[in-house]
């Protein structure tokens, strides 16, 4: 297994002592602290490295941090490198804003905390960490579509052939000819043509009409050598449709401001942005009342509101489970209340007086970036959670998730005194079709299985693949019998139900198993398998095609 590469952390500051002591304080096996006591060799490192996370000073002779912060943010390749300012000195609001303008995400007062070091620096290496995954998923899928792409267009090229050679024969056929029938007379036509060429003085005007026909001639010849060499096999149906993401779509964002001057302002400086719509409401209260009725993509919050503050607002938007991005814009706060906001999940913090539409474009951008970062994340955090309980063949439930609900229905069977059935299918000679037919058309066959099986059962019950060819069913607060008869109607329609594969029909039967613990038994979820599986081995010892039940 390749070695996993270090998360690489800058650290500037004009004095060794203090370099020593933060990379004392950040010293962990995964992180490697680069260090460099002026800001013209931190732009030289930030162009060579890849860096999760930068503590910059604040004082530094020659060129300060606040200058060295905006040359970064003004690169296109280190614009995205969070950076955390580190100061001995100004801790007053304009200087913490100001640092804030010019791209920070956080500050550090000395003398150093380790503990909040410690803690703000884990929490931007996991997003350093889960940025470098996304990239190298999108890496992949980038990779994917691309091939996915260029097999759509040999497809689209193969149906646009296929659909030219159709429309050419219907239209001979229309006309009642046949390429055989075609061809004699336009080799007829062909020769007498070659016969005229040869002639030793032709009129200009016939030579003219000579070539045209000529020309005709061979263009006729062509499509008979197309229809004579026609492809006759079963043509496939493709999915045709592509879903492309419009990135010029309005953007819907509700102002949460009880000054009505205050949002005067903000809607000044957006109006000419015909993409945003602003809407606006003026206490917390109607601010929720709205958010349940329509969606908004962004929020624009005040701090202090007539009926609660930003963080009581944050607080309830986290308790509701509202995913809408927020942005406090406000002329309260300071550096403390802005970690806390920021803390307790807005996506950014703006003071009013530093509004401008730069400043709102840049924040309403950054914070629908993240927005959508996170949104990727829980979808691929949903699709790998799928993927460790799901056969990505049939779609059901696959053996390891099988083996954890038995367990559960087991527990509350006993818990509550209820039955429990479980059954255990398999196809009957599955081998032969994959011998005879192919393992593709076996696949086709185990997938239209696993469909049957799902529409058959409840929603309640657990379909899912044992392995191969064999399936099992949970049933909770099932008695025997009406497992029995579920799997009698389900072994009929299996037995009943046309498989097909290209032009192939197949017919198959399936043996199941079936046994049951009964309310206040004590039968366990090893016992029930042990059963289920002898009862199948009966099922098929008496012939196949059956339900057995122990």
């Amino acid at each position: 297994m390749a070695k996993e590469e270090k998360v690489k952390i800058l650290v500037v500051d004009d004095r060794p002592e203090n370099l020593l002591a933060i990379e004392a304080v950040l010293d962990r096996p995964d992180l490697s602290i680069v260090t460099a006591t002026s800001g013209n060799k931190a732009l030289g490192l930030v162009l060579e490295h890849n860096f999760a996370l930068i503590l910059l000073d604040v004082q530094m002779p020659e060129m300060d941090g606040f200058e060295v912060a905006e040359l970064i943010r003004g690169s296109e390749k280190t614009r995205h490198i969070p950076i955390i300012f580190v100061t001995a000195i100004n801790k007053d609001k304009a200087h913490v804003f100001t640092g804030y303008e010019k791209g920070a995400v956080d500050y550090l007062f000395k003398p150093l905390d380790p503990s909040i070091l410690r803690s703000k620096v884990k929490v931007f290496v996991e997003l350093f960490q889960q940025r470098k995954k996304l990239q190298q998923s999108n890496a992949e899928l980038s990779r994917v579509v691309a091939e996915l792409e260029e097999v759509n267009r040999k497809i689209q090229e193969q149906q646009e052939s296929v659909i030219e050679e159709e429309r050419l024969k219907v239209l001979l056929q229309m006309a009642g000819a046949t390429a055989h029938e075609l061809n004699q007379p336009l080799m007829v036509l062909m020769g007498n043509i070659q016969l005229m060429e040869m002639e030793a003085e032709i009129p200009d005007n016939i030579a003219e009409r000579i070539k045209k026909i000529t020309g005709a001639a061979n263009r006729i010849s062509d499509i008979v050598k197309k229809i004579q060499t026609l492809r006759h096999d079963e043509s496939k149906s493709y999915a045709g449709g592509k879903t492309i993401l419009n990135l010029d779509q309005q953007v819907s964002i509700l102002s949460i401001e009880d000054r009505d001057e205050d949002f005067s302002t903000i809607q000044q400086i957006l109006h000419k942005h015909d993409q945003l719509r602003l809407n606006r409401v003026k206490s917390i209260q109607e601010a929720f009342e709205l958010l349940e009725k329509d969606h908004f993509d962004l929020i624009f919050l005040d701090y202090l509101l007539p009926d609660g503050t930003g963080l009581e607002f944050l607080e309830k938007v986290n308790s509701k489970g509202l995913e809408t991005p927020v942005v406090v814009i406000t002329g309260q706060g300071d550096e403390l209340i802005a970690s806390r906001i920021i803390q307790a999940g807005a996506y950014d913090y703006l003071p009013k007086a530093k509004a401008s539409d730069k400043a709102l474009l840049r924040i309403i951008s950054n914070a629908l970036e993240k927005a959508s970062l996170k949104r990727e994340m829980r979808r691929a955090q949903k699709k790998l959670a799928e993927m460790s309980m799901r056969d990505e063949l049939t779609g059901l439930f696959n053996r390891r998730y099988f083996a954890e609900a038995l367990d559960r229905e087991v527990s509350g069977a006993e818990r509550y005194g209820h039955g429990l059935a479980l059954c255990i299918i398999d196809l009957d000679h599955f081998k032969l079709v994959n011998d005879t037919h192919g393992h593709l058309c076996g696949d086709r066959v185990l997938k239209d299985f696993g469909r049957l099986l799902a529409d058959s059962i409840r929603k309640y019950d657990v379909g899912c693949r044992y392995g191969g060819e064999e399936f099992a069913i949970i049933l909770p607060d099932t008695s025997l019998e009406k497992a029995v008869s579920l799997c009698e109607r389900f072994r009929k329609r299996v037995k009943e139900f046309e498989f097909t594969f290209d032009d192939q029909t197949l017919h198959i039967t399936a043996s199941v198993g079936v046994t049951a613990r009964y309310p206040d038994g004590d039968t366990s979820g090893e016992k029930l398998l042990e059963l289920a599986d002898k009862a199948l081995y009966q099922a098929k010892r008496q012939g196949r095609d059956r339900v057995v039940a122990v």
